[in-house]
């Protein structure tokens, strides 16, 4: 794993992995320079498969077979389970796994990764949560979709722990959710609270859900505010009952327009120079 890259640091179980990418050790040419691994950008194919294979091999050195899965992303609030035949293309914003090596991968270049697992590593998932997939709509947003099919997962992990260890448990009602507070989510790298302007709707889609969530919002001229992002999301996942929350601290080290070298930025890049790359946040069962 290249040096650059980021290693979360949450108390995760020590058969669970996770990373995410940063534009260092690929391939590819400017503006995607270099490890750009969105497939849909505008960058050299060829380049983009190179970069993919530079972080196929990183996760198969951490455990042996794990191959992460691609999808296509359309900020929306589809949670995908991955399973063995799963190829790269389908269209989510979230997956989860049980299973060893099944890599949940997200990329983004602005947006939030969310990576999710529990105390006892049954389940992981990661979620896209740019404002769109975040704000969601009456039945909540990506975070709530991803938390709801990554309980399901993580419960039906400890009745059959329970069941292989002898125990009497009791059966599984729909209904039911994990004690969130064995939940632990990292969030990765976004657009920074001094960089992220938005309008009036995406302020009013928020605080339609949740009121408090004016707090993070900012006035920054006529109809325009600044929105921190990372910590809408820590809202949603405290609303959860998820309280164990690390990285993104909304601290300029994880803006990526604030951080040029290190991070790839649609808002700061596109305009400018033509195009951005993508980075990717992982996380699996070893």
């Amino acid at each position: 794993m290249h040096l650059d890259w980021l290693v979360p640091d949450w108390p995760a179980p020590a058969h669970v992995h996770a990373l995410c990418t940063t534009r260092a050790g690929g391939a590819s040419a400017a503006p995607y320079d270099s490890l750009n691994l969105g497939g849909h950008v505008g960058d050299d194919p060829a380049a983009v498969q190179a970069n993919r294979r530079v972080l196929q091999a990183a996760l198969a050195a951490a455990t042996p077979g794990a191959h992460a899965i691609f999808l296509q992303q359309v900020h929306g609030t589809r949670v995908l389970a991955l399973g063995a035949s799963l190829q790269d293309g389908n269209c989510a914003d979230a997956c989860v796994a049980t299973a060893p090596g099944q890599v949940c991968t997200i990329m983004v270049a602005d947006c939030l990764p969310v990576l999710l697992t529990d105390r006892q590593g049954r389940a992981v998932a990661a979620a896209h949560a740019g404002w769109r997939g975040l704000a969601g709509g009456k039945e909540g947003g990506v975070l709530e979709a991803v938390f709801q099919e990554f309980s399901a997962l993580a419960l039906a992990g400890s009745v059959q722990a329970a069941i292989k260890n002898g125990v009497n448990a009791p059966p599984v009602q729909p209904q039911q959710v994990p004690v969130a507070t064995d939940t632990l989510a990292w969030l990765g790298p976004c657009i920074g609270p001094q960089a992220f302007e938005v309008g009036a709707e995406v302020h009013a889609a928020f605080c339609a859900h949740d009121g408090a969530a004016a707090q993070h919002f900012r006035p920054h001229g006529s109809g325009k505010y600044l929105a921190d992002l990372a910590a809408l999301a820590r809202q949603r996942l405290h609303a959860l009952g998820v309280s164990a929350v690390y990285g993104n601290d909304s601290s300029a080290a994880w803006c990526t327009v604030a951080n040029p070298s290190r991070f790839f930025s649609h808002r700061r890049d596109s305009a400018a120079l033509g195009g951005s790359g993508r980075f990717a946040a992982c996380v699996w069962i070893g």
